[in-house]
């Protein structure tokens, strides 16, 4: 048995899905950027991108399913896959909420010139990933001139209404850890980046504050350091089993760029099953058809340390 499994038999914790309202997409691991802690090892190099019959497949099934309220969109950076567009036009027209997870500096990439008004006039939400609000934090995790086009891309979605009172237009930004602890206390840390990047005059909705999955590069990053067994022995010492009884892998169910099926994207990477089997998009009729099992692994104290860790930031 897992040491995960262990502790959460120690609380009398059983976790399963419920009624999953978020479907979430890895629409392919192509990204203009290869981040120090991206635990899809995303970068310019990858060629899994989601193909057409993939999208044209879960159009299908997302238009016969009215539990599915939120279809979250990740990558690599997802406006770099030629069917992103076709896709969010078409999820938009069943009245569903889409959430972009947008790296921020690929709206400056030869191309993506109009990506952010499309964005804005599909009123799709923003989820933008800044590491930090200083300038040497995100450089040491996304190289040399990444801080300046990630403040462009907010001020260019700010641009559009993006974080606007009033708009409609909701732009959340994504903070990651740089090192080896836990975020801080999200409410205060987001207080800290409007004082920062008011400078900038960027405004935003919220923050979400997400922990670092010792998986894939960051776990190689980790491993580099000889600090490897101290983060894991962090988030294990760190359990919140109230964090454990919110986890979004009970709301939510994730593909791959190729139409697997997973409990999350951090299995997905790792390629654990779902219900440890394997499933696509074309064996099944409905989303519920997956069942209610989770398969878990011990990169889930990621998810259940301190305040917990989800796509949305803190669980509690």
């Amino acid at each position: 048995m897992e040491l995960f499994e262990s502790v959460l038999s120690k609380h009398n914790i059983v976790l399963e899905r419920g009624v999953f309202t978020t479907l979430q997409v890895n629409i392919g691991k192509l990204c203009n950027q290869q981040c120090l802690h991206c635990h899809v090892e995303a970068g310019p190099k990858r060629l899994e991108n989601m193909e057409r019959k993939t999208v044209d497949r879960l159009i299908e099934l997302l238009s016969n399913d009215a539990q599915i309220e939120t279809v979250d969109i990740t990558g690599g950076a997802p406006e770099l896959n030629p069917h992103f567009r076709y896709f969010v036009k078409s999820v938009r027209k069943m009245g569903k909420e889409v959430i972009d997870r947008c790296n921020l500096t690929v709206l400056s990439e030869k191309g993506q010139e109009g990506t952010a008004e499309f964005l804005a006039g599909e009123g799709v939400q923003v989820v933008a990933s800044l590491p930090c609000y200083l300038k040497e934090n995100v450089e040491a995790q996304r190289g040399h001139g990444s801080f300046a086009l990630s403040i462009a891309g907010l001020q260019k979605l700010n641009g559009f209404g993006y974080g606007k009172e009033g708009s409609g237009l909701i732009l959340n930004i994504v903070y990651n850890p740089v090192g080896v602890h836990l975020p801080p206390e999200q409410a205060a840390l987001e207080a800290d980046y409007r004082a920062n990047l008011q400078k900038y005059g960027i405004e935003f909705n919220h923050l979400f504050t997400i922990t670092n999955m010792p998986i894939k590069r960051y776990a190689e990053a980790l491993e580099k350091g000889a600090s490897k067994r101290e983060y894991l022995r962090l988030l294990i010492d760190n359990f919140n089993p109230q964090a454990a009884t919110e986890v979004m892998c009970k709301t939510l169910l994730s593909v791959g760029w190729n139409g697997q099926l997973y409990d999350c994207d951090f299995n997905q990477m790792l390629e654990i099953q779902l219900n440890l089997r394997s499933l696509d998009i074309w064996e099944i009729e409905r989303f519920k058809d997956v069942g209610s099992g989770i398969s878990v692994a011990d990169h889930c104290f990621g998810c259940t340390a301190g305040t917990g860790s989800s796509c949305s930031g803190a669980l509690v």
